[in-house]
C-alpha cells in the first residue's frame, strides 16, 4: 500500500500528540503488532506492544516532553523528523535534547502503524546537562533509576546504558570531514573514506552510487551533527532544501559500513 506524504506526516503526528496528551493506549497503538523503538539508538530495541508499553511508562509517562519540530523529509514510507526535545523531569529539572527522530510506516488492518522509531540522540550530552542542573536533579535521577529498574529489569536497564557508547568523538571527527568533502564535492576524499564495501541509499533502500551521492550533496552546508550509538546524523541544506543524511559505523573501528541520504522528492 502507497501513502501519501500526507498520510505519513499525519500518522507520525500522532505520537507527539499522544505522548503530549499522556495518552498510553493511544501512544502504544500507534505501532505495528511487531513494531520497535530504538530511544536512543545504541540502547536495546523495545519490540512489540508489552515491551514499548513498557518503554512508555519509563520515559514518557512521568514527563512533559515538548517537541519543537524544525523539519521533516519524507522518503518513502520514511519520515526524518529533525527537532529538538524539550523534557520537563520536575519543575526545578528541563532537558533540551537536539536529536533526530526516524519513523518507519506501514500499513495495518486499522490504517497506516508505525513500524519503526529510531530517536537518534545523544546519552552522554544529554546525563551532562542533567549532571550541571545541580542538586535539584538527584531526586529526578534516583526517580529515573528506579522507574528503569521497575519497568524495565537490570536486563532492561544494561540494555538502556548500552545507548552510553558508539562513535564518540573519533567518530564525529570522521563523519564531519565526509560531509566537508561531500559538501565539497571532492569525489577523491569521498571515495576514500567510503571504501568499496560501503552500502549507499537514496532513502533506506534506494541502491546509490558515489556520483549520484555527489549530485544531491555537492554545494550543500552541513547542520547539527549527532551521535547516537554506531550511527550519526547530520543535516544538510541546500539552494533552500533540507535533508538529511544517517552514516552506521562498521565493526572495524570507524568503518563506514552504510550512508543513506533523504529528501523529499521533487
Amino acid at each position: 500500500m502507497a501513502f501519501t506524504r500526507d498520510d505519513l506526516l499525519a500518522t507520525v503526528e500522532l505520537s507527539p500528540q499522544a505522548a503530549g496528551a499522556h495518552d498510553r493506549q493511544g501512544w502504544v497503538g500507534l505501532f505495528a503488532a511487531g513494531g520497535k523503538v530504538e530511544d536512543p539508538v545504541g540502547s536495546r530495541p523495545h519490540r512489540g506492544p508489552a515491551q514499548i508499553e513498557r518503554f512508555y511508562n519509563t520515559f514518557i509517562a512521568p514527563r512533559d516532553i515538548t517537541f519543537h519540530r524544525d523539519v521533516d523529509v519524507v522518503a518513502g514510507s520514511t519520515v526524518i523528523r529533525d527537532l529538538e526535545l524539550e523534557v520537563v523531569m520536575s519543575p526545578s529539572v528541563t532537558m533540551r535534547i537536539p536529536a533526530y527522530l526516524r519513523y518507519v510506516v506501514a500499513p495495518g488492518a486499522e490504517g497506516p502503524r508505525i513500524d519503526e522509531l529510531q530517536a537518534y540522540w545523544e546519552l552522554p550530552a544529554m546525563i551532562g546537562q542533567f549532571a550541571r542542573a545541580g542538586l535539584g536533579a538527584v531526586p529526578v535521577g534516583l526517580r529515573l533509576s528506579a522507574a528503569l529498574l521497575r519497568n524495565q529489569g537490570p536486563s532492561g536497564t544494561l540494555g538502556f546504558a548500552k545507548g552510553m557508547g558508539g562513535a564518540g568523538r573519533r567518530g564525529k571527527r570522521l563523519i564531519a570531514g565526509l560531509l566537508d568533502d561531500l559538501c565539497r564535492g571532492d569525489a577523491v576524499a569521498v571515495q576514500r573514506r567510503l571504501g568499496a564495501d560501503t552500502v549507499i541509499c537514496a532513502g533506506d533502500d534506494v541502491p546509490l552510487n558515489t556520483s549520484g551521492l555527489l549530485e544531491r550533496t555537492s554545494g550543500a552546508s552541513w547542520r547539527k551533527l549527532i551521535a547516537s550509538g554506531p550511527s550519526l546524523v547530520a543535516g544538510l541544506d541546500r539552494d533552500g532544501r533540507r535533508a538529511v543524511v544517517i552514516v552506521d559505523l562498521g565493526n572495524r573501528p570507524h568503518a563506514i559500513a552504510r550512508l543513506r541520504y533523504f529528501a523529499d522528492a521533487t
